[in-house]
């Protein structure tokens, strides 16, 4: 069937979409995407944040009964059906076709993630310098309120320190970002961060150019790399004095936050982040697999090494801050930060106090360039290719596909160019907190297990499974897929709207009205394209509105329904003869 498709698209000029050279290359893209700096800036700090070692109960629980089994439904629609995003959807249900639009809109939104990676080799290139910038006050950025870490113990006068800002805050703020007042004052573009992002979108177009052939080799060093580092890092973090402190401060257990629901939903909402569920990364990734791969094996390995490295990180995140507490004999969660703020200010600051400080800081930048970068050309490809998958004979002719790969990387580039603005950093965080929130993932999910779980059918994917794998899934999975994980992602969904806060920076900026209503119409831009497209297929299709829903809930050329035609058709031309 594979060699007869092939064939006829060689015919008519098409170049097939192309399979992972070996299952090693599927399993380290799969593992640079999943594995990214969520694993590093935010699974250590919602640990400490949410009751320590207790976290990870919720953690465990969401992972078995959220995270595993959609990880297996995403990877075996994509090997399943061969497509994209959207294009998978005909094979299993055309209603549901607007859930890969919801997901391509997802995936470009996420392109704007490629800016930390820019601000990572800006940070890089500083590393380099006999002095480092943010371990000092008498640069030109810096202010009178500046507080140098090396001339002062911050314990002295702790009243001060509301009025005083750190060197490596000051050179983040004054120096990388020249951060303005707000988004109305989007100011002049950063142009020595614009050159960042220039390499980093010459890295992603190198690495995916050729699609699967170019990026399948491209991972053997930017997915392995970061464990080296990570490697050295932990143990260079567990040498320093105060880094037990650090670590107990990380999972000290807090058994009464567990009757939270907000630590079960920042625990689902880390499953969904740091597994890349919901988003149509895996499906697109397990869509060049063998038909005859073991998915069902894979998933499991994939899951356990996510987790494990989020909970390493921890180790090598936490004992570099209780040696910085230490250092500076102030509380542990002074110096705690998440996200940009402790890639950029704690960590960089941290390190500036250690002996070599340039070579440890130098590890800790190259290490998340290298999982940025994974994690980004995934969503680029996954991008192109359910766009080529919906127009093939555009896009998937000789020579095209380079020169489409070309365009979207040089317009995205010019495109986010506002991102290295003097503002760029609210835009950014604008499109991270509604873009790519929890909710619009669980509102993803939900429709996914309904779409497979319910009109598909959880019998016939396991039987499609058994067919791919030569193993059925067990009755577990089956539960989930059509009870646990919709419910629980549903739960989360309403837990989410409810509890609903305002973005906000630092805790003090208030973005404007328009901001808040632009920020929403991005988060519905995804989600609406699920009810928007199922309408329109229904008011589209011909027949009485029992007979377009039989139709659209049943897969693009099923066998079953096929055969049953042919054999009415059959049966017609018999009862025509006889008349």
């Amino acid at each position: 069937m594979n060699r007869e498709r092939r064939k006829a698209k060689k015919e008519s000029g098409i170049e097939d979409r192309g399979q992972w050279a070996s299952k090693t290359e599927y399993i380290l893209v799969v593992a640079g995407n999943v594995v990214g700096l969520g694993n590093v800036w935010r699974f250590p700090y919602l640990c400490y944040k949410n009751g320590g070692g207790a976290f990870l109960v919720p953690y465990g629980v969401l992972a078995v009964f959220c995270g595993l089994p959609l990880f297996l439904l995403d990877i075996g629609i994509g090997q399943y059906t061969q497509e994209g995003v959207v294009t998978c959807w005909r094979k299993i249900c055309p209603l549901a076709q607007g859930i890969g639009y919801g997901q391509l809109l997802i995936r470009l939104y996420s392109f704007s993630y490629i800016v930390v990676q820019a601000w990572a080799i800006f940070y890089m290139i500083f590393s380099f310098s006999s002095q480092l910038p943010w371990a000092s006050c008498g640069n030109t950025w810096n202010t009178a309120n500046c507080v140098d870490p090396h001339s002062q113990s911050l314990a002295a006068n702790l009243t001060v320190l509301t009025n005083t800002t750190s060197a490596a805050t000051e050179f983040w703020e004054r120096r990388a970002l020249a951060i303005s007042g707000g988004i109305e004052e989007l100011g002049s573009v950063r142009w020595d961060l614009a050159l960042c992002l220039l390499a980093s979108w010459v890295l992603c177009y190198f690495a995916i150019w050729k699609g699967v052939r170019s990026s399948g080799k491209v991972v053997y060093f930017t997915a392995t790399f970061p464990y080296v580092m990570l490697l050295v890092l932990l143990i260079r973090g567990l040498t320093l004095p105060g880094a037990w402190e650090g670590i107990k401060f990380y999972l000290y257990p807090d058994l009464n936050r567990l009757a939270d629901p907000e630590v079960w939903m920042e625990a689902g909402s880390q499953i969904f982040f740091s597994y890349s569920v919901g988003a149509g990364a895996l499906i697109v990734l397990g869509s060049y697999n063998e038909r005859n791969n073991n998915c069902y094996k894979d998933c499991f390995w994939l899951c356990l090494l996510n987790s494990g490295t989020s909970f390493v990180a921890g180790f090598v995140v936490f004992s570099v801050l209780g040696f910085m507490a230490q250092k500076q004999g102030v509380p542990i969660d002074m110096v705690t930060e998440s996200g940009p703020g402790l890639a950029f200010i704690a960590y960089p600051q941290a390190t500036a106090m250690m002996p070599l400080p340039q070579f440890w800081t130098v590890c800790f930048f190259l290490m998340l360039i290298l999982l940025s970068v994974d994690t980004h050309f995934v969503a680029v490809e996954c991008f192109i290719t359910s766009v080529s998958d919906l127009f093939p004979k555009l896009l998937r002719t000789r020579g095209r596909h380079e020169i489409f790969v070309l365009l979207i990387c040089l317009s995205t580039f010019l495109i986010q160019l506002s991102l290295v603005s003097e503002g760029g950093v609210y835009i950014f965080q604008l499109i991270e907190y509604y873009g790519c929130s929890r909710a619009i993932l669980d509102f993803m999910a939900i429709f996914e297990h309904v779409t497979v779980g319910w009109i598909f059918g959880v019998d016939r994917f396991s039987d499609v499974m058994e067919d791919m794998t030569g193993q059925r899934p067990c009755l577990f999975f089956c539960l989930c897929w059509r009870y646990f994980s919709p419910l629980l992602s549903l739960t989360s969904f309403i837990l989410y709207l409810v509890n609903y806060k305002q973005l906000r920076i630092n805790r003090s900026y208030i973005y404007p009205d328009w901001a808040y209503a632009l920020g929403w119409t991005v988060a519905l831009s995804s989600m609406i394209m699920v009810p928007l497209y199922g309408i329109g297929q229904i008011c589209f299709a011909k027949g009485t509105l029992r007979q377009r829903l039989s139709v659209l809930c049943r897969p693009v050329n099923d066998p079953g329904w096929l055969r049953r035609k042919t054999e009415e058709a059959e049966a017609g031309v018999e009862m025509m003869s006889l008349q």
